[in-house]
């Protein structure tokens, strides 16, 4: 992708993979079909099969030379949509899977998961009401751990879902389990294993700083409009500023938090992104790190 530094390959560490079984999931808990929840949204219902959103997602890409992308099953019981696409197109997708490791036979799927090829697996507490330090929790991270490159997203912060408001669904989610800091002791336990926090900590960046200063092998992914800076009045220059004065830029993975057709792959926050960084006169070196070569190191081993 030709960027304000040069031409080099750009990854997204964070797209959301709104598979059939997603808008079917949320039809079956609003008592709609998964059409009348792609009306409802406003947007395109995808196609059946995986492969075929796959490669959707490509062309999307393609369209502003985005090299490769993770692509994260949005439902709990959805890894089988991203190992597809996965598998129809490796050269260009990562494969990330939500879980929730309080329902029944959530260990066999994360084993299920990882033999299929899938990168890493996703949490999240405030949305499933549970404290990483639970011992189903531990148990997924023991398989994670023993499972050579796999890496751990944790969603920690502020967490909405527009769609379920427009299909007025209740979010019970709990905010007792938001906090960064609550993974300190995990990642110090589990200090062979890569964790990834999205959204620079959603509102909790001074936690999530703290949790990156003191373990290495906790990074930082930058996605979405970061509407969460209004809490604390800060500008995105800022925010990237901070972990990168803190961690260097090594620990820092570019992400969009794109997710669903018409609009495709999100290229104003790209925009908004690469404009922060300029301001902050950021090397060309530290600039490839971010927008890609950190996302791929973590699964090659060298991050």
């Amino acid at each position: 992708m030709q960027t304000p530094w040069g031409d080099f390959s750009v990854l997204d560490a964070h797209v959301h993979f709104f598979s059939r079984r997603f808008f079917e999931a949320l039809g079956a808990q609003a008592g709609r079909t998964a059409a009348q929840v792609a009306t409802a949204a406003g947007w395109d219902l995808p196609p059946e099969d995986p492969a075929a959103l796959a490669q959707a997602w490509a062309a999307a890409m393609d369209t502003y030379g985005v090299t490769r992308a993770a692509l994260i099953s949005s439902v709990p019981g959805d890894e089988a949509s991203v190992a597809a696409a996965v598998a129809a197109r490796p050269d260009r997708f990562f494969g990330f899977f939500m879980l929730n490791p309080l329902d029944e036979g959530a260990l066999d799927r994360v084993q299920v998961a990882f033999r299929c090829g899938l990168h890493a697996v996703c949490l999240f507490p405030a949305m499933h009401r549970y404290s990483v330090h639970d011992a189903k929790v531990l148990a997924v991270l023991d398989e994670a751990a023993r499972a050579p490159g796999r890496v751990v997203f944790v969603h920690c912060g502020v967490l909405t879902v527009g769609v379920r408001k427009k299909l007025a669904l209740p979010s019970p989610f709990d905010m007792r389990y938001s906090n960064p800091i609550d993974l300190h002791a995990v990642a110090l336990r589990y200090a062979g294993l890569k964790f990834v926090i999205p959204h620079f900590g959603a509102g909790y960046l001074r936690e999530a700083l703290m949790l990156a200063d003191l373990c290495p092998n906790v990074y930082l992914d930058t996605s979405s409009s970061n509407s969460w800076m209004r809490y604390e009045g800060l500008e995105l220059k800022t925010v990237f500023r901070r972990p990168i004065d803190l961690a260097g830029a090594r620990r820092l993975l570019f992400g969009t938090d794109s997710s669903f057709f018409p609009r495709g792959w999100n290229n104003e926050v790209f925009e908004a992104q690469t404009r922060a960084l300029l301001d902050m006169g950021i090397s060309g070196a530290d600039a490839r790190l971010i927008l890609g070569e950190n996302l791929q190191r973590l699964f090659e081993g060298g991050a």
